[in-house]
């Protein structure tokens, strides 16, 4: 049985922004980068465990086709996403989230 997921207030303000901007660019590419988040988000909470432990108990979940990282923990409710994080921009910054 899947775990509940819930998004930070700043990793789902951070994947409407990508959203945002693959839009502006290509409506087909913006569905897709939707849809490989959500299926990522969908594994995790299948496996959570699956992915490699960083640290102070988050794993980190590495798109495919997108430079972007799902950063997550496991909580006593399921599942936190707590970045939607592009792979070559400030690395860490979403560390005062933990």
């Amino acid at each position: 049985m899947a775990a509940e997921v819930d998004f930070h207030e700043e990793a789902a303000a951070e994947f409407k922004e990508a959203f945002r901007w693959y839009f502006e660019r290509s409506t087909a590419i913006a569905a897709e980068f939707a849809d490989e988040v959500i299926r990522a988000v969908e594994n995790i909470a299948e496996a959570p465990h699956r992915w490699p432990a960083q640290i102070a108990g988050t794993r980190k979940f590495v798109m495919h086709r997108f430079p972007f990282l799902i950063i997550y923990r496991e909580a006593a409710s399921g599942i936190q996403i707590l970045a939607v994080a592009h792979a070559k921009r400030r690395p860490g910054y979403w560390r005062s989230r933990l």
